[in-house]
Parts: structure tokens; sequence; C-alpha cells
């Protein structure tokens, strides 16, 4: 185990990790007071060696881990690995590639949805890691034993955990399946975090085009805020009150004073001004060329079908050992409620062989769900042959 502080022994560990097929990766960074990560640690490992890399030591020029990170001849495993690209993309402006993800793979393989790291590491090698040092001050030096020891178990246990999954995706042909995860992971687009995109990322739903243009300009406001001054978006703005903001279009500071949701005061300060601002921007947008809205789906029936989509789901993710949640979510299944060839993951590739085209059987009628033996089970409907005249 090597605590890695300057630039030419970092240079030489990526060398040495750079001849193997697969190397394992984790980051250790900050991020609770930060609108961008602080990137802390990183820790790889290959089958003969583990090091840990002070990001943080003086003088350090990174570019030699960058450079491995893209290099296309060495697989980079991570878990959930989301977190750790999104660093690194904003630090080099690179995406690591390739990449396996085996909280994506324990997925695929039916180990639940999401699963934490030290909940996998126990189930498929029977140790239990050691949690003490998760939320540590990764940012103070200098790092102490348990901190290497820490850093160091993340890949190396990293390394039995890819190896069991990689072998049973293989046995059960479902390689393809991360394959495909793996290319969204991937994409630039997946962290594009342009202020004109910022609105995407929010859960509230808006009806009305003016609605919709108002918070696509207040969201965008708030990005550019959280950019500029490196602070979580929430500590400019939550999320509540850039709906309230959106559905009332305060074109005022007294109107904006007005909302319960934005704090006391707030309107007050320069911030209430540009708001204001974004909001009347909102307003004076063409309405024409706004993204369409998704018109409201609030019919009894396709509540009902939904619900049914939802047992067929459970009893697919059962009966296939996979997750429900990387098989389809509800939005997807909302989505198909209303429209048989909606644009979701869930009725394409894989997914679709697997689940969406029973999906739409059952919409159709074609599938009838029922109870065997305490289970749940599809049944092929056979249309009655009608009585000659």
């Amino acid at each position: 185990m090597d605590l890695i502080t300057t630039t030419a022994d970092l240079a030489a560990a990526c060398s040495r990790l750079a001849k193997h097929p697969v190397i394992t990766v984790d980051t250790e960074f900050l991020r609770e007071t930060t609108y961008y990560p602080l990137l802390c640690v990183v820790q790889m490992a290959s089958p003969e060696e583990a090091i840990v890399i002070d990001t943080l030591a003086e003088g350090i020029d990174l570019k030699p881990f960058f450079d491995l990170m893209g290099n296309e001849g060495v697989l980079k495993v991570f878990h959930a690995a989301r977190q750790d690209i999104e660093i690194i993309w904003h630090q080099a402006n690179i995406i690591p590639h390739p990449v396996f993800d085996t909280q994506v793979a324990a997925m695929v393989l039916g180990y639940g949805d999401s699963i934490a790291y030290d909940a996998l590491v126990e189930k498929v090698t029977g140790h239990r890691p050691d949690k003490t040092h998760r939320f540590t001050d990764w940012s103070r030096r200098p790092l102490t034993k348990e901190q290497m020891h820490y850093a160091v178990s993340d890949v190396t246990h990293l390394r039995d955990v890819f190896a069991a999954l990689d072998a049973d995706l293989k046995k059960r042909r479902r390689s393809e399946w991360v394959s495909i995860e793996m290319e969204v992971l991937t994409s630039p687009r997946t962290y594009d975090f342009h202020p004109e995109r910022a609105w995407e990322r929010l859960k509230t739903r808006v009806r009305k085009p003016k609605d919709l243009a108002v918070l696509m300009e207040v969201a965008a406001w708030r990005e550019q805020e959280a950019q500029s001054r490196d602070v979580p978006r929430g500590r400019v703005l939550r999320d509540e009150a850039i709906s309230d903001i959106a559905t009332h279009a305060p074109n005022t500071l007294e109107k904006l004073a007005h909302l319960r949701s934005v704090p006391k005061g707030f309107e007050k300060s320069k911030w209430g001004a540009d708001i204001v601002a974004a909001v009347e921007r909102g307003l004076a947008r063409d309405f024409a060329t706004l993204p369409k809205l998704e018109k409201p789906r609030n019919n009894n029936n396709g509540a009902a079908i939904v619900e049914l989509l939802k047992v067929l789901l459970r009893m697919t993710a059962e009966r296939h050992a996979v997750a429900s949640k990387v098989i389809a979510t509800v939005d997807d299944l909302e989505e198909i409620a209303a429209d048989d060839e909606a644009d979701v993951p869930a009725l394409r590739g894989w997914r679709r062989e697997l689940f969406g085209d029973a999906a739409l059987k059952l919409k159709r009628g074609e599938l009838a769900l029922a109870i065997e033996k305490g289970r749940v089970i599809g049944v092929q409907r056979v249309e009655p042959v009608k009585p000659s005249s």
C-alpha cells in the first residue's frame, strides 16, 4: 500500500496499472458546502498492488491519473460510478472509458435496487467492510493509517466483487445488458449541467407553458448562481421555492415577498431582483418554442393500468432475478399506460424482451394476471370463437 504525493510517483504508478486489463477505482470527496465536489483522495488497485493518491498534495499534477482514466485498453471498475465520473469530467473534461459499475451489474443480477457497496461486498465475499471512516473529513491532512486502510480496502474488495459479478453475468448471458447501461453512464450528456437544462433536474411538474417558461429561467439563474458562488443549489434557493415561483410568476418584489416558500427578506437582497428579472424573461419567451408539456394523466383507467403494470413488473423482476428499478421506473409505467409507443427504456432492447412486450399485451388484454400456488403469473388470453349466425 503506497501513498502517492508527487507527480513522478503518480506517473510511475499509473504506468504500472496501465499494464493490466482491469483496475478498480474509487474516490473520496467533499461536496456538502460546495457546488463542485472537492476531490481529496483517489484509490486504485490492480491484481498486484493498491495505491492511494493524495490529490491535495502540494504540487501534484493529476494528469497521469486522468490519462489512465481515458485509456481504452484498461477497464475501470467502480461502484456507483456516477459521482466519481462527474468529478473526473469536471476536473479534466474526460469521461473514463471503458467502465464497469458493480452497482448496475448487481441490479441486473437481482441483488436489489441500488445496493450499497458494503452490503454487496458482504453478500458476494462474506466479508463485512469497516464503515467507520465513510463520512470522515477526507480534506484533513495528514491522512491517518485507518483512513488509508479504509481507502485501500474499498478497491481491493472491489476486485473480488467484480470477478464474481462478471462471471455471473457471462454465465447468465447478461453482460450486454450492463454494457448498454454503461453507454448512458459514459455519455457526456449525463454530466451536462448547462444552466439552460437545469430545469430538467427538478421533479416538479408544471401544466402551463407560462409556468414552464418561468421555471426554465429561474432554474437557469439558480444554476449560474450556484456555479459562480460554488455553493450547493439548495443554498441559493430550494426546489420548492422555484416550483412556487414558476406557478405564481411574481413579476414584482412585493409579489415575491408574498410567497411562503421564499425565505423572509429574500426580496430585499440583490437575488430578489435577479429572480424578478428571471420571471420577466420567462414571461417574455415565445411559448410556442418551449418543450411540449406532458398531458395530465388523471383518468381512473390510466391509474388502474399503472397499478397492473406494477404487479407485472414485480412478477417479472422476481422471475428473472433482476432489480425492478433497472427494468422500469414508475415514470416509465405511466408513459406506457398512456402511450403504446412511449419513448422509454422499458420499451427498448433487453428490457422490452423481458418486460415491455408483456406490458403492451397486458394493456391490450392479450395477457392476464392470475395467482397460482400463491404466486402471480401471466396467462395468455385466447379470444373465444364467435358462434356462426
